[in-house]
C-alpha cells in the first residue's frame, strides 16, 4: 500500500509529513525559529573612591611600592573586562586616598542578564588589588533618554577575608534603552529600534519569504566514502528573528518550499539568506558534532521592492574559499514587501537611520567597533546553546563578523566603487571638452544660446535646472531595475580577480601565523590600519552609490520622493525671485545656534538612507 499527502504548512499532518525527506526525528535536521537575545548598553560611570586603605594601619591592606601608588578601576560583566584610565592615589600617610576619574565604561548586556557587574579597585604597577564591589544587574535602573542622569550610588569595597572593608566607590549605572545595540555589519543591518519597548513604533509593513529550493549544488562532502553529497538547509535573517529550515538529506536540488514571515519597521534594512551543509547530525570519530559548511548567501535591500508586489526569482550562490570562488549552485527566493499605510513609509525616511541617542550621545569609531564585535560574540554563544544549535560558523557568516579585517580583494572592490562613481565626472568634464572644441557644433551652439538666456534671465536657471532634472527621472522610469532585487554580484566582489596569496592573506588568522614574530606584529598592525582605511572607502563609495540610485529609481520610493520634490520646487522657483530665495538661504544658513538641532537635517536622513551597492559586496 502507497499513501500520499498533500497539504500546507497550516496542516496539523504538516510537521510530521514534511519530515521525510529530513532523516525523520533526528534533532539536528528539524526546522528552527531562533530569537537572538535582547541586548541592552549597561553604562558604568566611576567617579571617585573614598577611604581606600592602601598602606597605613595595624594591618595594611596593600604594601605599595611608591608612596603616591596609580590607580585603576576595572568593571566586569561576564567575559567583558574594561579599565579606566591611571589616577594617583595622593598622600598616603594617613591610610585613605580619594582618586577620581568621572570615565565612562560601556558593556553590552543581554537578557536574561549576568547576575552581577563586579567592580575592582586595583592598583596599576604591582596589580595588587584594593578591594571590589558587586552590582545585582537585574535590579540596575533602566533609562530610555539622556534627559536625565540616573541616580548616583555608594557601594563598600570588600577586601579579603581578613579585610572587609577597604573603602568605597562613588559610581553612577544604569541600563541604556535609547540606543540600538549593532550585533551585525552596520551596511547589513536588518533592525534599528532602540532596545527600550516605550521607544518602539508600530510596523510600518510585513515582510514575507517564501524559501522554495535550491537548483545544481555541489558535493561538498563524501558519503560513506565513495561519492559527494550534500545536506542542505537554509538560514534566514531579519531583525531578532532567525529561521532555519529542515535539511533535506542527499539532494542536489533541494525543495523546502517554506514560507516566513517578518514585521518590518524600517524599509531601509536588509534580509540576509544563507545557505549551509549540514555537518552536524552526525558525530565525528571523537565524538564531537561536525561543522556546517558554508554554501553562499545573498542580501535583499527592503528599499529596493516595490510594496505588495511578489518577486520570485533564482540567485546564484558564491562561496569563497582559500582556493578561490566557487558557484556552488543556485536558490529559488519569493519576496513580497506588503505595506497597509503609504504615509507611514514615506514618513520613515525622514526620521534618523538611528535612535536619537546615537546623536545626542554618540559612541566614537574605535568604541562603537568594540562594542558591535562584543554583540556579534553574544549572540553567537546564545544561539549556539539552543535546541539544535546554530553553530557559530553559521552565525558569524550570516552576521558578517569578519568585515573589518584587512582584506586586498574587499580593499580592490572598495576602489572600484570609488572610480566607477568618479568616471560620472570625468564623462560630464569630457562632455564639457566637447562643447568647447566644438565636437558637435550642434550642441555648442545650443550650449551657447542656453548660456546667454541664464545671463539675460538668471530667475529661470533653477526652475529649468529643476523641471530638467524631474524630465529625465520621468523618462528613466521605464529602464528602472525592477526585475529582481540585487543579490550577491562576484564580479563587483572581486572574486574571480583575486590572486592566490590575496585570497591566503584573507583567510589567514588574526594575528597573522604566515611569518616571524616581529614581522608578524609590524603585518598585523598594518592590517588594523588598512582595515579602517577599507571601511572608509566603503563610506565614500556608498554616498556616490547612493546619488545615482536616486537618479536610477533603485529606491522607488525614494526616487518617487525627488520627483514630486523637484516638481515643487521648480514652480516655487517660478514664482518666488530668485534673489528672494538667496537671501533666505543665507539668513538660513547664518543662523543663531539657538535654532539649531543635534539632530541630523530631514535631508541628511533622506540621503543616509538611500541604498548602496554595499549589501553587494561578498
Amino acid at each position: 500500500m502507497l499513501a500520499t499527502w498533500l497539504g500546507s504548512q497550516a496542516d496539523e499532518a504538516f510537521q510530521e509529513a514534511w519530515q521525510s525527506d529530513s532523516g525523520g526525528m533526528i534533532q539536528e535536521t528539524r526546522a528552527k525559529v531562533y530569537l537572538a537575545p535582547k541586548l541592552w548598553y549597561l553604562r558604568l560611570t566611576v567617579i571617585q573612591t573614598q577611604d581606600l586603605q592602601l598602606g597605613s594601619g595595624p594591618e595594611p591592606r596593600v604594601k605599595s611600592s611608591t608612596p603616591h601608588p596609580e590607580l585603576y578601576v576595572k568593571g566586569q560583566l561576564g567575559p567583558q573586562l574594561f579599565k579606566t584610565s591611571r589616577t594617583s592615589a595622593g598622600p598616603t600617610s594617613s591610610g585613605s586616598a580619594n582618586p577620581s576619574w568621572n570615565e565612562d565604561l560601556v558593556f553590552v548586556a543581554a537578557e536574561p542578564f549576568e547576575p552581577f557587574l563586579v567592580i575592582t579597585v586595583e592598583e596599576a604597577k604591582t596589580g595588587n588589588l584594593i578591594g571590589q564591589a558587586k552590582v545585582h544587574v537585574p535590579s540596575i535602573e533602566k533609562r530610555i533618554d539622556g534627559s536625565s542622569e540616573p541616580p548616583s550610588r555608594w557601594f563598600n569595597l570588600a577586601g579579603d577575608e581578613n579585610k572587609l572593608y577597604a573603602g568605597r566607590i562613588h559610581v553612577r549605572v544604569c541600563l541604556e534603552g535609547g540606543y540600538h545595540v549593532l550585533d551585525e555589519a552596520a551596511h547589513v543591518t536588518s533592525d534599528v529600534r532602540a532596545s527600550a519597548k516605550q521607544l518602539a513604533a508600530p510596523p510600518i509593513g510585513l515582510l514575507e519569504v517564501g524559501i522554495r529550493g535550491a537548483t545544481n549544488l555541489l558535493p561538498v562532502k563524501t558519503k560513506d566514502g565513495m561519492r559527494g553529497t550534500a545536506d542542505a538547509y537554509v538560514v534566514a535573517k531579519y531583525g531578532p528573528k532567525w529561521v532555519r529550515t529542515r535539511t533535506i538529506l542527499d539532494r542536489f536540488n533541494p525543495r523546502w518550499n517554506e514560507q516566513h514571515a517578518w514585521d518590518v519597521y524600517d524599509p531601509c534594512t536588509v534580509l540576509t539568506v544563507g545557505v549551509f551543509d549540514n555537518g552536524r547530525y552526525k558525530r565525528e570519530e571523537s565524538g564531537k558534532p561536525g561543522m556546517d559548511i558554508r554554501i553562499g548567501k545573498l542580501r535583499i535591500r527592503l528599499s529596493t521592492l516595490d510594496t505588495n508586489r511578489v518577486y520570485v526569482n533564482t540567485y546564484s550562490l558564491v562561496a569563497l574559499y582559500p582556493g578561490g570562488a566557487r558557484k556552488m549552485g543556485e536558490i529559488e527566493i519569493a519576496v513580497r514587501f506588503s505595506c497597509s499605510s503609504w504615509l507611514s513609509l514615506i514618513q520613515a525616511y525622514s526620521a534618523p537611520l538611528l535612535p536619537k541617542m546615537h546623536y545626542m550621545r554618540p559612541f566614537g569609531p574605535a568604541q562603537q567597533e568594540i562594542l558591535s564585535h562584543t554583540a556579534m560574540r553574544i549572540v553567537t554563544a546564545r544561539l549556539a546553546r539552543s535546541e539544535p544549535p546554530l553553530g557559530q560558523e553559521v552565525v558569524q557568516y550570516m552576521l558578517d563578523s569578519d568585515s573589518h579585517i584587512w582584506s586586498v580583494r574587499r580593499s580592490k572592490a572598495n576602489w572600484f566603487r570609488i572610480i566607477g562613481c568618479l568616471s560620472r565626472t570625468g564623462s560630464f568634464l569630457q562632455f564639457l571638452d566637447g562643447i568647447c572644441t566644438w565636437a558637435h557644433p550642434p550642441t555648442t551652439v545650443l550650449a551657447r544660446v542656453l548660456w546667454a538666456a541664464a545671463l539675460l534671465c538668471p530667475h529661470l536657471i533653477l526652475p529649468t535646472v529643476f523641471m530638467y532634472v524631474f524630465l529625465v527621472l520621468v523618462l528613466r522610469f521605464r529602464y528602472r531595475r525592477g526585475s529582481a532585487p540585487g543579490g550577491i554580484d562576484p564580479r563587483l566582489s572581486c572574486v574571480e580577480a583575486a590572486s592566490q596569496d590575496e585570497l591566503d592573506e584573507e583567510f589567514d588568522g588574526f594575528p597573522s601565523g604566515r611569518a616571524p614574530d616581529v614581522v608578524q606584529i609590524r603585518y598585523d598592525r598594518l592590517r588594523a590600519l588598512a582595515g579602517r582605511a577599507q571601511a572608509v572607502m566603503g563610506d565614500v563609495a556608498a554616498q556616490g552609490e547612493r546619488l545615482e540610485a536616486l537618479l536610477n529609481w533603485r529606491d522607488p520610493r525614494a526616487t518617487g520622493i525627488l520627483v514630486v520634490l523637484c516638481l515643487m520646487a521648480s514652480l516655487v522657483f517660478y514664482v518666488v525671485q530668485f534673489k528672494v530665495i538667496v537671501m533666505a538661504g543665507g539668513f538660513y544658513f547664518l543662523r543663531h545656534p539657538r535654532f539649531r538641532n543635534d539632530m541630523p537635517s530631514v535631508p541628511v536622513n533622506f540621503f543616509r538612507r538611500l541604498p548602496s551597492l554595499s549589501d553587494q559586496i561578498l
